[in-house]
């Protein structure tokens, strides 16, 4: 390098480091050193540098935020980790139910745990990546699991740092925040747009939306946007952070604004307090919020309470109420869903609420309908429940239109709608829930039904089956080529080549996908069967724990239910689909066609672990018998068998000293032949499946699941088995198989031509071992 180039070099730098030293303090800290003109004389000083020596321009410096390309689109960009949802909670009762789930959890009360409250913003959720510190891309949440690449748009942004501002910054990190335009900011794009003749947005969320998804990156430069960090989804390594609150510390140190409302509370009525604190001074805030996120503060608790499938244990979105508005009930309509549920939907006269047009809203049920008093012509107030699902709140003014009738017959096909009352499990029982769901009974001869099936059944997350849409479905439901799922599988590939639209590389696509999809694991299949109360998360540990799509025909809901994360709801209604015979006979119709995988992969060590004597007589709802007395039964009884002779005999064996109503409590219940004769079948069933509580009692003594806690990692082609194979043995002793290396990774099995991920692993100092030593690790766990 000349000296001229090495002097060139030293300015610039100069004045990199102090344009984003000036973007960090207005952007992030709202405390400006270098006054406008300043700043503007030494960014046009470093485009002159940068001209005069194009090798020395780089892409993090504050030269190049923007300038690239108009795009032809976005490219897909996968999330390494899901960007889930939240649940919601909208008062202090469901504060309160969310913090004694979590304590129950950590095995602590409510008013120990520690959590931080934070305004929760109404923008567009992005997440950000840099490698050694350099910003190297940038995407939209999507779906959660799939976001738009929108790299060069968030490059505009002064708010988002090309590079990290510390010395000391990780290798990998993720940073996921909420990208928002303030009110004043919004309002001068609108006043420009009207001057101009141009498009009007409707609220401050959907200009920044809009404004992220220009193809110019030009045109995203001119917006007023920010971006306001709130997780760190990835960090390596661990730099030492145990709470939420200091990893956002971090990320402030880093250059992101964070905001500056974040409080760190203990227990539910501190952190409800905040929510009414905060909602009092919203309006002022200068920016929209529609709620408060609370999170668990501690980082190793939040690993401990996990995620279901859509939302993690950890957090929760407390909502404001919505904005109403009052319009004018059309009629309604009668949806039949996938389960036959009958869901009512308003027609609206349109109205704007929250900044969106509302024409349709959901009525929930009959008892809604009833509590209404609905009539046709009614001026009815509408809100967006959670600022998302519109919904009728109450009836403003009366009209002598028609009443509203909930109907007695499918308006689809013509069967009867019958009342079903829904029950839910509390402390081992069974309460009926709050009103009733309406269904239709025509089940699949139902083509509304069988639509929804099949569209569940070939999405994403079921089989994942390419160019089978809603369109598609329906035109063949219509012409009886689609009677049940099984029928998918044996479509002619010349009837689908002559369908309009429709050719023969396409339907060569569908058919290759419907054959790949031959193999799909039981966990998926189990979801796409679509059963009612049974998610992703639920289908997958099904799957996992029973290993053989037969178990599913006939598994009792009492042992289900000792499955990890199924709960009553779920483990009764998988049950009740395969009670009935239509749905039996097409699931053995798939089976014959090889769909799912028929490996019998035998019953998890989850489950075996999981089942005790104990559990069971509790689950038997004795009067006078709790965990102690259950305790004692499992400790003195071979088997079920053995107890209810004993009970039978009114305890003539002494063998447990038990009190007068329990002595009542059992005989009375055991005398029932129905109530006997189920539990032997549970008792035979379990024996059958290979699981006994004495069996569970030696799985739970020698810790039935030895790599628990360990994280795994398969790389590359094994020769002895495949990577399921593998990847289930690990699963069955308690091992956790993830998808990347990182810090926290235990070991990788690697096989043929591995890859990046040995490499990372040998620079991590993590143990890497071959298809020979993983057999002998997990066949010296079942000696």
């Amino acid at each position: 390098m000349s000296q001229s180039d090495s002097q060139a070099l030293d300015e610039i730098s100069q004045l990199r480091a102090a344009l984003d030293e000036a973007n960090y303090r207005y952007y992030v800290l709202d405390d400006p050193e270098l006054t406008d003109a300043d700043y503007d004389r030494k960014l046009q000083r470093l485009q002159q540098l940068e001209t005069q020596y194009p090798q020395l321009v780089t892409s993090d410096s504050p030269t190049q935020r923007v300038g690239a390309a108009p795009a032809d689109g976005f490219p897909s960009v996968a999330h390494a980790i899901p960007m889930l949802s939240l649940d919601n909670a909208f008062s202090r009762d469901d504060i309160h139910a969310f913090a004694e789930r979590v304590a129950e959890r950590l095995e602590c009360t409510a008013d120990e745990v520690e959590f931080t409250c934070e305004p929760k913003l109404d923008g567009a959720a992005v997440s950000l990546v840099y490698e050694q510190g350099v910003l190297i891309s940038g995407a939209t949440r999507g779906d959660g699991r799939t976001g738009e690449g929108i790299t060069s748009n968030l490059r505009t942004l002064r708010s988002v740092p090309l590079k990290l501002m510390s010395k000391n910054v990780p290798e990998l990190l993720e940073v996921r925040g909420e990208v928002i335009m303030r009110h004043a900011g919004f309002e001068a794009l609108n006043e420009r747009a009207r001057e101009e003749g141009s498009k009007v947005f409707a609220n401050p969320r959907n200009a920044a939306a809009g404004s992220l998804r220009q193809l110019d990156p030009r045109i995203t430069a001119k917006r007023p946007l920010e971006f306001h960090a709130y997780q760190a989804a990835r960090l390596e390594p661990d730099l030492g952070d145990t709470r939420h609150s200091e990893l956002m510390t971090r990320l402030s140190s880093l250059g992101f604004r964070a905001s500056s409302e974040l409080k760190v509370v203990k227990g539910p009525e501190a952190v409800a307090d905040y929510c009414e604190q905060l909602g009092a001074k919203r309006d002022a805030l200068g920016f929209d919020i529609d709620g408060v996120v609370i999170k668990v503060n501690d980082l190793r608790h939040q690993r401990e309470l996990g995620f279901v499938a859509r939302a993690p244990r950890w957090a929760v979105a407390f909502k404001y109420p919505a904005q109403e508005e009052v319009t004018t009930l059309n009629d309604v309509e009668f949806q039949v869903g996938r389960t036959g549920a009958i869901t009512p939907v308003a027609r609206l006269e349109p109205v704007t609420v929250a900044g969106v047009t509302v024409s349709n809203a959901t009525l929930h049920n009959a008892d809604e309908i009833e509590r209404l008093s609905l009539r046709k012509g009614d001026l009815v107030s509408v809100r967006r429940a959670g600022d998302v699902i519109p919904q009728i709140v109450s009836v403003v003014k009366k009209n002598n239109g028609d009443k509203i009738v909930f109907p007695t017959f499918c308006e689809i096909c013509g069967s009867n709608i019958e009342k079903v009352t829904l029950y839910k499990k509390l402390k081992n029982k069974k309460i009926p829930k709050p009103g009733a769901a309406y269904r239709c009974v025509g089940k699949l001869v139902c083509p509304a039904q069988l639509v929804e099936t099949i569209k569940h059944h070939v999405s994403r997350n079921a089989i994942d089956i390419e160019g089978v849409g809603i369109s598609l479905i329906k035109k063949l439901v219509d012409d009886r080529k689609l009677n049940n799922l099984s029928d998918l599988y044996l479509l002619d590939e010349f009837y689908l080549k002559d369908l309009p639209g429709y050719g023969e590389l396409s339907a060569k696509n569908i058919k290759f996908s419907l054959d790949s999809a031959r193999n799909i694991e039981l966990g998926r299949f189990i979801f796409s069967l679509g059963i009612p109360n049974v998610g992703a998360e639920a289908s997958r540990v099904i799957g996992e724990s029973l290993g053989f799509v037969e178990r599913c025909f006939y598994i009792y809901p009492e042992i289900l239910s000792f499955v990890p994360d199924v709960g009553w709801a779920a483990a009764e209604s998988f049950y009740e689909f395969f009670k009935d015979s239509h749905n039996i006979e097409d699931v053995k119709k798939l089976v014959s066609i090889g769909v799912p995988d028929e490996k019998d992969y035998g019953v998890s060590a989850d489950l075996a672990s999981s089942v005790r004597m104990s559990k069971i007589i509790l689950q038997m709802e004795f009067d006078g018998v709790a965990s102690g007395t259950a305790s004692k039964i499992e400790a003195a009884y071979d088997s079920i068998s053995d107890f209810f002779e004993d009970a039978r005999s009114c305890f003539s064996s002494n063998k447990i000293n038990f009190s007068k109503k329990a002595i009542v409590g059992i005989t009375s219940k055991v005398e029932d032949e129905e109530f006997y004769q189920k539990y032997l079948k549970i008792e035979k069933q379990l024996i059958e499946l290979g699981v006994h509580w004495t069996q569970a009692l030696a799985f739970s003594e020698k810790g039935s699941q030895p790599l628990k806690d360990q994280i795994w990692v398969i790389t590359g082609t094994l020769v002895n088995l495949t990577r399921d194979e593998a990847k289930k043995k690990l699963q069955m002793e308690g091992a956790k198989v993830s998808s990347s290396v990182s810090s926290k990774t235990s070991f990788v099995l690697v096989g043929d031509n591995p890859g990046s991920k040995k490499d990372k692993a040998e620079k991590l100092g993590i143990e890497v071992v071959d298809e020979k030593r993983f057999q002998e690790i997990v066949g010296g766990l079942s000696d």
